[in-house]
């Protein structure tokens, strides 16, 4: 009589064994993965974070249609968010002249100088004019080309950047509108454009009636030149042309200020916009854009990227 019963009493405890096992049909499996299961096998949210893991460290291979729409519908909204800001004209004369007057007191007021001086020699301040209508877009669009052929593996990372930074700055042009030097009253800053009849500016003439005049803090002319001139620079490989990119913004912050569409602190204002667009990528993917695989699945780069020193330090502290 006794057999039986311990045979009972060996079935009770298997049932709930098994069932914490997961192999009784119906129950769920409850114990951890062994090490080295595969994606499979794994939970559905263990997989999602896996692979999101794998793309921070390792962003995928871009796609075209999806970057061309991205761009595209990104500077359509970019464009109708900016322009859809009200023209505070009052307040935007109020912050130009309270700009005007902090950097007179600190006497680093220097923009009207230049304006002025750049102004007399016409073909410079002409090719100014267009400099300031056209690179913008050109740079900005040849380095996004360069960096989808050249570094797929960086290209996303990169991107988020600028798109962070230009975000940023519609917060800027929404809770601080500001009258560009050419606009300010009584600043007797020249509009260049205007004066020189030239084309292209979205700031002079008939376009500036579907642009927000008061957009100028902070300048994206120096936002994304910034952007390109540091991508090229720890990017690119030969010399002169790292050289290049890191005089491309320093030739911007020339140009802003003497057609008078910018104050320099704008361009101050750009360059803590893209600061911030950095850090904020770097929180997403854990290693500064620059320092990811220049090919998506590669284990090391075979184009070492020298970051500064200071980079890793402040990141790691």
């Amino acid at each position: 009589m006794g057999e039986p019963t311990e045979i009972r009493t060996a079935d009770a405890t298997s049932a709930p064994a098994a069932a914490r096992a997961g192999s009784v049909p119906g129950e769920a499996r409850t114990s951890h993965q062994p090490d080295g299961a595969t994606l499979a096998a794994q939970s559905t949210g263990a997989a999602l974070r896996s692979r999101i893991r794998g793309q921070r460290r390792s962003p995928a291979r871009p796609r075209l249609w999806f970057e061309l729409a991205l761009i595209g519908i990104s500077y359509w909204i970019y464009s109708l968010v900016r322009n859809a800001v009200p023209e505070q004209e009052a307040t935007a004369q109020k912050h130009a002249s309270w700009i005007w007057d902090l950097e007179q007191s600190l006497g680093i007021a220097v923009e009207r100088t230049v304006n002025h001086a750049v102004d007399s020699v016409t073909w410079l301040i002409v090719g100014m004019n267009y400099y300031y209508a056209t690179l913008h877009f050109i740079v900005t669009i040849g380095v996004l080309v360069w960096l989808y052929r050249s570094h797929p593996g960086r290209y996303a990372a990169t991107r988020t950047v600028l798109f962070l930074t230009t975000g940023l700055a519609l917060i800027g042009f929404y809770f601080f509108p500001l009258a560009p030097p050419r606009l300010m009253t009584g600043g007797d800053f020249i509009d260049t454009v205007k004066v020189h009849d030239t084309w292209g500016s979205m700031a002079s003439g008939a376009a500036a009636n579907v642009s927000n005049q008061y957009a100028a803090m902070p300048s994206m002319h120096i936002g994304w030149s910034l952007w390109c001139g540091l991508t090229i620079f720890f990017l690119a490989r030969p010399l002169w042309v790292r050289l290049l990119g890191l005089l491309y913004p320093a030739v911007t912050l020339l140009v802003i200020v003497s057609t008078a569409n910018h104050f320099w602190m704008d361009a101050v204002g750009g360059i803590l916009c893209l600061a911030a667009g950095f850090a904020a990528a770097r929180v997403v993917y854990h290693v500064w854009a620059y320092q990811l695989p220049r090919i998506p699945g590669e284990p090391e780069d075979d184009t070492p990227v020298t970051v500064p020193a200071d980079w890793t330090e402040k990141a790691a502290a």
